[in-house]
């Protein structure tokens, strides 16, 4: 399926490059959706979400649950405390450790680019009938959960 017989690889079969190029591609073109009028950057946008969604995280629990790289993610953090749309404190249980939630200008934030992501994914899921939807997301969690 990923080679030819004379042992060359075919971008185009090669399910990681063609994961990775259309996860691009798609959060590229949400990202066009908000990021002027919101000044939001991909990876702010994916931070927010996971504060949405979880209320509270570290910078390490927010980096494993979106796959996004440390630095990235410690750079993005800071962008976003200084717009006051999250807030940073200790943690109640490890005075060692921070956790940070969604400012209220956050939640604002959030509430509107969710309508945004949402209607979005409509926009690139259209064309595929709900029990198509239903069977990427069951593949989709398959593979997310295959050894690597």
């Amino acid at each position: 399926m990923t080679s030819a017989n004379d042992g060359t690889l075919s971008l185009q079969q090669f399910l990681p490059y063609r994961l990775s190029a259309l996860a691009n591609r798609i959060s590229q073109s949400l990202a066009v959706k908000y990021s002027k009028q919101y000044g939001i950057s991909v990876q702010e946008w994916r931070i927010l979400a996971a504060l949405g969604e979880e209320t509270k995280l570290s910078a390490v629990g927010i980096t494993n649950r979106i796959a996004m790289d440390k630095v990235a993610v410690s750079r993005a953090v800071k962008r976003l405390i200084e717009k006051d749309l999250i807030i940073k404190h200790l943690d109640d249980n490890d005075q060692r450790s921070h956790e940070l939630s969604l400012s209220a200008q956050g939640v604002d934030i959030y509430q509107k680019l969710v309508p945004i992501a949402l209607k979005h994914e409509q926009q690139v899921t259209a064309n595929l009938t709900k029990k198509e939807k239903e069977s990427l997301l069951k593949l989709l969690s398959k593979l997310d959960n295959a050894p690597l």
